[in-house]
């Protein structure tokens, strides 16, 4: 007798409920939703709870910062600038500047707002914002991926593995997170503050926190480019800035290949000991040399001036730094100082270059006719040009905002009866610093901080872009 069987029916696995599957086939925007709203409730609903309380954490902290170091809880009508913790009263003080100055009464000073300790608390707030924000992105990405990831088949992934694998793919930028945000605060918030001042009316004649300082738009720069005794003397300052930093950087470059090139040479004798010679203007402070300097050509009681005379040179002491009728003439002075400042840098730099070029780069030429110059200038200069144009670009930014040799040698004299508080040798940097330190025009200072700052970047950038030693990084 034969008996049919009836094949068993296929019994079907049940997917593992692992930490992921809350509600299969959930939209991914409704976890990205909720950690908008609750950081970490996305990483929540996926079933995550390491991540979960790693991102609210941060929520928490935030809400819990801005609430203590509030008042909340005045029992009054709530106003920004006296409820508001550090975020709210951070940003209201930003946009606004204050809203009462301190008034002088019978009781003494009232207690007002700093317009510019606003400023730099709500720069601070916004930063910390910014900060905070990407955190806030990361909770909601992360919270949406995961769950289309789900939603396509993948595998359920534990708070603990996510975290190994973050350390493992993205060790190099949680090492380079702390020096980051002390840059932020370091060196960016200056920068903010500096650029924002540009567009107040802080100055001398408007300085907390007696007085309130406004918003004042492109007022300052109007008056810097359209003012004709402003503009001139911008102008004038401007176009001398540039002839200073091409003028030092050639010729301390040239200077210091022309003896990098001599002490490179069989026939010189000693060429370590005429190198550490070389050294010394660069190991001495340039702020000592340049005071030496100074005192040097001393118009009244400098030994050249004094020697000149002797000689029967001049007739009269020269005042080299003073006289208004020859502004050249301190000119002449400050790049020659420079040059003794500047030269054994680049002797340094291409004397390691030249030490580094192949003897047989030599030899080959000279078996094909080539004398001394040819080999210099197809076989030396190329090799050390190719290396050392970066730092050119660099000594020409450097240069450009030289403060230390004009400031400590001339300080900018002679006078010039036509410019508006500088001198015949300000640079635009020393300009800035009378401007601010001197004559406390803080606005207009802070407007050429920012042209000096557009104009040395875009120059290096140019530059840096045409160079082949830049573009092969």
């Amino acid at each position: 007798m034969t008996t049919t069987e009836t094949p068993a029916a296929p019994v079907r696995a049940r997917a593992p409920r692992g930490p992921g599957r809350a509600g299969p086939g959930l939209h991914p925007s409704i976890p990205g939703l909720a950690s908008a709203l609750v950081w970490g409730a996305g990483q929540l609903i996926n079933r995550q709870a390491g991540k979960a309380a790693f991102f609210f954490a941060f929520f928490a902290g935030t809400v819990v910062w801005e609430i203590a170091s509030g008042n909340y809880y005045a029992g009054m009508e709530f106003t920004p600038r006296l409820n508001g913790g550090f975020f709210v009263r951070g940003l209201w003080g930003l946009f606004t500047l204050g809203t009462q100055p301190r008034e002088m009464t019978m009781t003494g000073l009232t207690e007002g707002d700093n317009s510019i300790v606003l400023m730099a608390n709500g720069l601070i707030a916004l930063l910390t914002l910014a900060l905070l924000a990407i955190i806030c992105i990361w909770s909601i990405r992360d919270a949406a991926r995961y769950r289309t990831a789900l939603n396509s088949g993948g595998r359920a992934e534990t708070s603990v593995d996510y975290f190994k694998r973050l350390w493992e793919s993205a060790f190099a930028f949680i090492a380079l997170a702390p020096g980051l945000i002390l840059l932020v605060f370091m060196s960016v918030l200056p920068v903010l503050f500096g650029i924002l001042v540009a567009f107040t009316d802080y100055s001398r004649d408007n300085l907390p926190p007696k007085n309130l300082v406004s918003w004042v738009g492109f007022e300052n720069f109007a008056t810097i480019f359209a003012v004709p005794s402003w503009a001139s003397t911008f102008v004038d300052i401007l176009g001398w800035t540039i002839v200073w930093a091409v003028i030092a950087t050639v010729t301390t470059y040239a200077a210091g290949l022309l003896i990098a090139v001599i002490l490179a040479s069989k026939r010189v004798r000693f060429p370590r000991l005429w190198r550490s010679v070389f050294l010394l203007p660069w190991a001495v402070p340039a702020i000592v040399s340049a005071l030496v300097f100074r005192s040097m050509f001393n118009g009244q009681f400098g030994p050249v001036s004094q020697w000149l005379v002797d000689m029967r040179i001049t007739d009269e002491r020269v005042y080299w730094f003073t006289d208004p009728t020859s502004p050249n003439l301190a000119r002449a002075i400050a790049l020659l100082v420079n040059l003794w400042l500047g030269f054994p840098f680049f002797m340094a730099l291409v004397g390691g270059v030249l030490a580094n070029i192949p003897e047989n780069y030599y030899d080959a030429a000279r078996i094909d006719g080539a004398g001394p110059l040819q080999q210099f200038r197809y076989i030396t200069m190329p090799i050390v040009q190719r290396t050392v144009t970066p730092l050119i670009i660099l000594s020409f930014v450097h240069n450009f905002n030289n403060f230390g040799v004009i400031y400590f040698l001339t300080e900018g004299g002679p006078d010039n009866v036509d410019y508006r508080f500088a001198g015949s040798t300000d640079l635009l940097v020393t300009w800035l610093f009378k401007l601010t330190l001197d004559n406390r025009l803080y606005n207009i200072g802070a407007v050429m901080s920012l042209v000096i700052f557009v104009i040395v970047g875009a120059i290096s950038v140019v530059n840096l872009n045409r160079t082949k030693a830049i573009r092969e990084l």
